[in-house]
């Protein structure tokens, strides 16, 4: 039996991420990008909840629903917050990654996990996988897998570096022969972004806006480092002081002094792994440099900030939100190696 659903499934790598869920099937690539967002409505007498909306849809629900519609991010800081939410999220990229064959389709699924979690919350993602319709799901770490996923050569014996910025973790590894040396994590990433310009906002015009205008503000004027032409645009929401809407300029100077403490603190944990690197892997690492991962390596200038400070070439991998996914996807292609990676696994009782 389990070869005849083998054969119908695709396998699945699974980038379980706080703020973007991306899956790639072993035949056909990335078949799935949504923002890992669920909006539901409690209904009967027991407050079941009823699943509204997933993905895109949900997240351009949050701050607008009605009373008794909820938006939920499942997922904080790279591990399970919600259990029943994130196993019907992982259950919903599941079928639309398999398309019509999912009720004869019980795919294997490898799924990226932050490399400084527990065992505890690796169980808990093993476990929503496998209630989700997975006949065998694993995990591995996340650091890893980006940076086979951004070419770095893991396998060999020489230092490779990898900075994977998220949602709501940044990760650092120094990785040789298949394996991390020294790993570091800070639960500063795109989130934490998001909440400086919020409260920014709050102290220097006594403006309220809600989170999603907070991204847009640093998609669109986010820096690391002074551009060559400051950028500006308007910014809607409500005055603190009289409750009525209210229009104001931000320019790209403010948004970068926002953002400057949370770059700092990325800065500090990328020191310290270099500090605990062996010496002749850190000769690597300067040869070759470090490479930056995930949504947050896209803030303009960051590279060249890094590079500054730590005095190490920084380099910005080729598809930084997709790094994750293409390492899991070359993992599932190559079963040998990926059988001396995966830190937990759990075959389910179909």
């Amino acid at each position: 039996m389990f070869r005849f659903l083998g054969f119908l499934s695709d396998d699945l790598g699974i980038d379980l991420g706080t703020a973007n869920m991306v899956v790639y099937a072993s035949k056909r690539g990335i078949v799935f990008n949504q923002p890992s967002v669920l909006a539901t409505r409690r209904t009967g007498r027991k407050g079941q909840k009823e699943i509204l909306a997933v993905g895109a849809e949900a997240k351009c629900m949050i701050g607008k629903t009605p009373a008794g519609v909820d938006t939920i991010r499942p997922l904080q800081h790279g591990v399970i917050a919600d259990f029943e939410m994130t196993e019907l999220l992982i259950k919903y990229a599941m079928d639309k990654a398999v398309g019509g064959r999912r009720l004869f389709s019980h795919p294997r699924a490898i799924v990226s996990v932050p490399a400084c979690v527990t065992e505890v919350e690796k169980k808990a993602v093993v476990d929503a996988t496998l209630r989700a319709g997975a006949r065998e799901a694993m995990v591995v770490e996340e650091p890893l897998v980006a940076a086979l996923g951004a070419g770095l050569p893991i396998n060999e014996p020489r230092g490779n570096m990898i900075v994977d910025i998220g949602g709501g973790t940044s990760e650092v590894a120094v990785l040789s022969l298949g394996g991390i040396v020294v790993k570091d994590s800070i639960r500063m990433a795109g989130d934490e972004m998001d909440n400086a310009i919020v409260e920014m906002m709050k102290q220097n015009y006594a403006l309220s806006i809600g989170q999603t205008t907070a991204e847009e503000i640093k998609l669109s004027l986010g820096s690391a480092v002074p551009l060559e032409q400051e950028l500006q645009m308007e910014v809607k929401g409500r005055d603190l002081m009289d409750g009525l809407p209210k229009v104001i300029k931000v320019t790209s100077t403010e948004v970068r002094e926002a953002l400057s403490p949370i770059i700092e603190g990325i800065e500090e944990i990328l020191r310290n792994v270099l500090e605990r690197t062996p010496p002749e892997l850190v000769k690597d690492i300067v040869d070759q440099g470090l490479v930056l991962t995930g949504g947050g390596a896209n803030l303009r200038g960051l590279n060249i900030r890094l590079a500054d400070s730590l005095n190490v070439p920084v380099h910005l991998a080729e598809q930084p939100l997709f790094s994750v996914a293409l390492g899991l996807g070359r993992m599932l292609k190559d079963r040998d190696f990926s059988r001396k990676v995966f830190v937990s696994s759990e075959v389910s009782s179909l």
